[in-house]
């Protein structure tokens, strides 16, 4: 059968993932009486939650005798690990672009990637029956980002198509049937060439591991492309590191390839073909899976460096092992590698002391991701602030800066401009009206200068801004950068909360917490209205005595708790707080830095 691959890329709740659901739809992938969940390709419970791909993943339809695999790549930037290597397995790539907004920063991340392989793109214009869509400026956008981006001649003959995800049809014109996806499955059977692969079948076997996996009865699994040969359960196959040197000699205990949202034992795996092989031990991400005979490794890509570290600890808290069962630092280890060994984007190193371990990655999202999923697990965790990795060069200090795209209405672009290059060091690159009362602010920002900001942004615009960030490139170190304005309220005392002693305490700041929840001696149970860190009780009731006199019960009415999400716990903490977080909870407290690591951090801010 003849194949197709290709790469669906597109911004975060640009409808990515509903358009993958009716291409399985409409070609056929369904029984008619199949019970399908909505955006199907979405199996992470997180990413059903937030509506984010994180995973890449893989799928395959077939349309006119020809197997089509389409990768589903994540939508954000924090997740472009992912990215890297899946492109590698794919000859074209299909960009999906909201009609309405235009191609957006995590657009040009992926998409950058993809011209740079050589892949050529075909363009959908989604959402084209949106009320605010304006379908040619988002095509006359795309061309300028693609220009923008180096792309070739060809790249920029790309053809392009008007769609709706959700009502499940594309056309090539605006004013076309809008009836089916017939048009997009047409277009990548004619603009996607077939694999070059194909003709290397009878080479000695090679592949390069994309994705990595597992099963409880199958064990290690290792997903990419067949690069040349062919291969079937019971061969011997080796495996490479990216240098080629030696990892592993195994027999392939079974080959599975994507079919529909399943993956499905085959006879055997040819040149061209995406496939997943089981029987390694020790395979991983980036080793070239090959013949015996084949002593050099495939090329892998370079992958893009961490721009910020976070420490993970144990929890050393009062209230530490009621709510999770695993808090032991060596079980936090294994877990932190086991996710390093599956996701590249991510590194691993241990503190002298063993007790911590610091994590290194892309971005805020990414380590609340990975938090997210270990407090699911049974984890608990204390997590300081993220720190920005800085990089020498020419004995220059140089720190990340990011591109941020924001969509904010006409009457809170001053205070955004403000914040954003006074106390945050950043520079404007360009502000234009965007339609519609809002204007659209492109703006350079130190990554320091980000976090935390974005819920601050939130008040600031009265919740009605749009921010977008990624990472741009290096600039020299642009000096200090004021943290959070306030100081905190910190519990001097363990016990149960009152209702009367938070009622109290109100007029001195905003509270975390309500009445009748655990506390304990140094734990921050609200923001200070002030600069400065105080120490409060709220533990203290009402003194009861026989005497009543009008004036003197007034009813307690305490005003709800700010709940601080994870992502915003650890964007507000301090140098010299951490957050707590279990199965149940997410705390936050005080962490009493000794004379050396004061002066260490005060070195590595400048």
């Amino acid at each position: 059968m003849d194949t197709r691959n290709i790469a669906i890329i597109a911004h975060v709740d640009h409808g990515k993932t509903t358009l993958v659901d009716q291409l399985l739809k409409q070609s056929g992938s369904f029984r008619e009486n199949q019970a399908v969940a909505e955006r199907a390709m979405d199996s992470n419970d997180i990413e059903r939650e937030r509506g984010i791909t994180i995973l890449a993943k893989a799928t395959s339809v077939e349309w006119k005798g020809t197997r089509i695999n389409i990768v589903d790549t994540p939508g954000h930037a924090d997740f472009g690990g992912e990215v890297e290597r899946i492109l590698s397995m794919v000859d074209g790539v299909c960009l999906l672009v909201d009609a309405a907004e235009g191609p957006m920063p995590q657009t040009k991340f992926v998409t950058s990637k993809a011209l740079a392989l050589g892949l050529r793109p075909i363009v959908v214009l989604n959402k084209v029956d949106k009320p605010a869509a304006e379908p040619d400026d988002a095509l006359n956008d795309v061309f300028d980002l693609f220009a923008n981006l180096g792309a070739s001649d060809e790249q920029l003959d790309f053809p392009h198509l008007y769609a709706s995800g959700i009502g499940g049809w594309a056309d090539e014109s605006l004013d076309g049937p809008r009836q089916d996806m017939t048009a997009l499955f047409d277009m990548i059977l004619r603009h996607v060439e077939a694999p070059k692969q194909v003709g290397r079948a009878d080479e000695p076997f090679r592949m390069l591991a994309t994705t990595l996996g597992a099963d409880p009865f199958l064990g290690r699994l290792l997903t990419g492309r067949v690069e040349s040969g062919r291969a079937k359960a019971g061969d011997t196959l080796k495996a490479l590191s990216r240098d080629g040197q030696r990892i592993e000699q195994f027999r392939i205990s079974k080959v599975l390839a994507f079919r529909g949202l399943t993956q499905q034992p085959i006879e055997e795996a040819v040149a061209g073909d995406i496939v997943t092989l089981a029987g390694m031990a020790r395979a991983t991400v980036a080793d070239t899976l090959c013949a015996p005979e084949v002593e050099t490794a495939l090329p892998s890509q370079p992958i893009d460096p961490p721009t910020i570290s976070v420490t993970f600890g144990i929890n050393d808290s009062p209230l530490a092992g009621r709510d999770g069962k695993k808090v032991q630092s060596r079980v936090i280890r294994e877990r932190l590698m086991k996710e390093a060994e599956s996701n590249v984007a991510i590194r691993v190193e241990d503190t002298p002391g063993g007790e911590a371990f610091v994590v290194s990655g892309r971005g805020e999202l990414q380590m609340g991701v990975l938090i997210e999923n270990m407090r699911r697990e049974g984890f608990e965790l204390s997590i300081s602030r993220p720190r920005v990795i800085f990089r020498e060069e020419d004995g220059q200090r140089l720190e990340p800066v990011e591109e941020v795209i924001i969509d904010v209405d006409d009457d809170y672009t001053g205070a955004v401009i403000e914040k954003l290059t006074g106390d945050r060091k950043g520079e404007m690159v360009d502000m234009r009206p965007a339609g519609h009362g809002k204007t659209r602010i492109v703006a350079h920002v130190p990554s320091r200068g980000l976090i935390g900001y974005h819920g601050e942004f939130m008040t600031d615009t009265r919740g009605n801004g749009v921010l977008n960030r990624i990472f741009h490139g290096w600039t020299p170190y642009k000096g200090s950068i004021q943290g959070r304005r306030q100081g905190v309220l910190i519990s001097m005392e363990d016990g149960v909360s009152v209702a009367y002693a938070l009622w109290n305490l109100e007029e001195r700041g905003k509270m975390f917490i309500g009445a009748q929840e655990q506390v304990y001696q140094g734990m921050i149970i609200g923001e200070h209205s002030r600069d400065n860190d105080l120490e409060v009780n709220p533990l203290k009731g009402k003194k009861l005595t026989n005497v009543r006199a009008s004036g003197t019960d007034d009813a307690v009415r305490l005003t709800p708790p700010l709940r601080l999400s994870l992502e915003e716990a650890i964007a507000y903490i301090n140098d010299d707080e951490l957050v707590e977080v279990t199965p149940k909870s997410i705390r936050l407290r005080k962490r009493w830095l000794d004379p050396h690591e004061r002066k260490r951090q005060a070195r590595s801010d400048g």
